[in-house]
């Protein structure tokens, strides 16, 4: 059973750190073809998939973004987690595409950003019920990902391409 199959099984409020279990959920006009929704931030439409095609990879879409909606986060559900436990919250690890470092670690370091005993909670079971523990180096790791990622191959909806004023790519 994989990481991902085993954490879909916990009875986690895992909304708590940016992963709202909601099936019911649609996507929206910038969510990739293939997506398959893993978790919603809760806040603008900002949501966590899998894309049919490249493997595990873990993706944002933000759709309030003008400039990019869809980028890597992480190789893999467990790398995700890892940086989740790190970080505290997905929203940290969707904004790393916009932020240096410095801006990364003044966010975790705001006592607002920082768990609260809930968040702590959920963050701690994933742990130790998964045998994870945080990623140190989270912040670098989503700048290779997304540094080594070919964003042309990814495919979208008619409505993506007219929202954006662009041509669809050929075949």
């Amino acid at each position: 059973m994989t990481v991902y199959e085993q954490y879909q099984k916990l009875d986690l409020d895992t909304g708590r750190i940016g992963l709202e279990k909601n099936p019911a959920r649609g996507g929206y006009f910038c969510t990739p073809i293939g997506a398959k929704v893993i978790g919603w931030e809760g806040v603008g439409g900002i949501h966590y998939c899998f894309v049919k095609g490249f493997g595990e990879t873990v993706f944002a879409v933000n759709p309030e973004s003008a400039d990019l909606n869809v980028y890597p986060l992480a190789e893999n559900f467990t790398d995700f987690l890892r940086m989740i436990l790190f970080a505290g919250h997905a929203a940290a690890l969707e904004q790393i595409i916009w932020w240096d470092e410095g801006q990364f670690r003044a966010y975790l370091a705001a006592p607002e950003n920082r768990p609260g005993p809930e968040q702590r909670a959920v963050l701690d079971a994933l742990a130790e019920t998964l045998g994870l523990s945080p990623m140190e180096n989270a912040f670098a790791e989503v700048k290779r990902v997304q540094a080594a990622f070919d964003y042309s191959r990814l495919r979208f909806q008619p409505e993506y391409y007219d929202c954006k004023g662009i041509d669809p790519p050929g075949p």
